[in-house]
């Protein structure tokens, strides 16, 4: 049913200004259109909605985009400036990369409103 469908992601933020300037300056993403709900980006094809909303940011992930060369896209998001998040319960590299058991690469970072976002490279 809905698994022949695209999906449609949302992410809430409290400033849109600061959000768009992250999501299209910063991540890339193609600006669509601002519906004064919601700016829309289009994520490879899938629909992201930045949402203007009041909100606590998550403590987990809400977001997240499969890379084929985690390394490289780590360290191109670190010359624009975003920073990974470190974990004490897990062991990173020195670029923020936690290796799982499984072989798969994951590396956390924080968009503009502090809502977790992830890169990740799969076996």
């Amino acid at each position: 049913m809905l698994g022949a469908t695209d999906i449609v992601a949302f992410v809430p933020t409290k400033d849109a200004v600061k959000a768009r300037a992250f999501y299209e300056g910063v991540l890339g993403l193609q600006f669509i259109k601002d519906d004064g709900f919601a700016m829309v980006f289009d994520a490879n094809g899938i629909m992201v909605r930045i949402a203007r909303a009041q909100f606590t940011p998550a403590a987990f992930t809400i977001l997240g985009w499969q890379v084929m060369k985690i390394e490289e896209m780590v360290k191109a998001l670190q010359a624009k400036g975003v920073q990974c998040e470190r974990f004490g319960f897990v062991e990173q590299d020195e670029l923020g990369i936690w290796t799982a058991p499984t072989g798969d690469k994951v590396a956390w970072f924080k968009d503009a409103d502090g809502n977790m976002l992830s890169v990740s490279q799969h076996v």
